[in-house]
C-alpha cells in the first residue's frame, strides 16, 4: 500500500562493539525514584510511589551531537538516569522474570523544562511540553547485559563545565529495574524496542547556551553534550 509521505525513519541506538543497532519502540520514563530528589522538588513523599511518563523516540539525542536550547523556556534542567533498553515484552511480567527482558543499559539524561513542568503541575496539566520536547533526552550507546550482567549498584554522577552536580549510586532507587518493569507491564504491554530512563537522583539545576555537560554510570557508559 502507498503512503502520502514517506514514512519516518525509524530511531535506532548504537551498541558498544557491535555493528547491529537497536530499535526504538517507545520510551518510558520514571518520576520520584529517589528520595533525595523528591525532597530537592518538594514533593510529598509515600512509599514507592512512582510516576511514570512518556518522551517520543525521536526526543532521543546520540552521543556526539549538541542539545538545542529549547524555546518558550528559561530554566532547562539536566537530570542523569540509568537506560534499560528491552529485547522483549509483554503484559503482566512477574517481577522475578522481569531481567529476562532486558537487552542491556545505557546512560541518559532527561533534559526538562522546569518553568514549563512547574506551571503544569500547579494547574494539573500534562507535562507533555515540559519533557517530551525536541532532542531532550541525549543518550550514550548501549552496553548489553550479556556482557556487564544486571546493573543494581554504582556511582551515577552528572558534571557541568567539569563541576560535579550530581553523585549518587543507583542502589538508591526506591523502585529497583525488575519492579519497574513489572509494574509497567501491567499499565503497557510492553515490547522489543522499549526503553525506560529509571530515575534521577539530588542534584538537578539549570543549564545555558555554552555549558558542556559530561555524566556517567560506574561500569556502564559515560556521555558528553554541550548545549547550544
Amino acid at each position: 500500500m502507498n503512503t502520502i509521505f514517506c514514512s519516518p525513519k525509524a530511531v535506532t541506538l548504537p551498541i558498544m562493539d557491535n555493528d547491529s543497532v537497536f530499535p526504538v519502540r517507545r520510551v518510558y520514563c520514571v518520576g520520584h525514584n529517589y528520595a533525595d530528589h523528591i525532597i530537592e522538588m518538594n514533593t510529598p513523599q509515600h512509599d514507592k510511589n512512582i510516576i511514570f511518563f512518556q518522551k517520543n523516540p525521536d526526543n532521543l539525542l546520540l552521543a556526539g551531537h549538541n542539545f538545542p536550547y529549547p524555546s518558550l523556556s528559561q530554566e532547562v534542567h539536566f537530570e542523569v538516569e540509568l537506560l534499560v533498553a528491552l529485547q522483549d515484552g509483554t503484559s503482566n511480567i512477574h517481577i522475578h522474570d522481569a531481567l529476562d527482558y532486558v537487552y542491556g543499559y545505557g546512560v541518559a539524561i532527561d533534559f526538562t523544562r522546569r518553568d514549563l513542568q512547574k506551571t503544569a503541575k500547579r494547574l494539573g496539566h500534562p507535562w507533555e511540553a515540559a519533557k517530551a520536547f525536541e532532542k531532550s533526552a541525549p543518550v550514550s550507546e548501549l552496553v548489553p547485559a550479556s556482557c556487564i550482567g544486571y546493573v543494581e549498584k554504582g556511582s551515577i554522577w552528572l558534571d557541568v563545565n567539569g563541576e560535579r552536580k550530581q553523585d549518587s549510586d543507583i542502589e538508591r532507587m526506591i523502585v529497583k529495574t525488575p519492579e519497574i518493569i513489572a509494574r509497567l507491564s501491567e499499565l503497557f504491554i510492553l515490547a522489543p524496542g522499549d526503553v525506560i530512563l529509571t530515575g534521577t537522583p539530588s542534584g538537578v539545576g539549570s543549564v545555558k547556551r555554552g555549558d558542556h555537560i559530561t555524566c556517567g554510570i560506574e561500569g556502564v557508559a559515560t556521555l558528553s553534550v554541550e548545549v547550544v
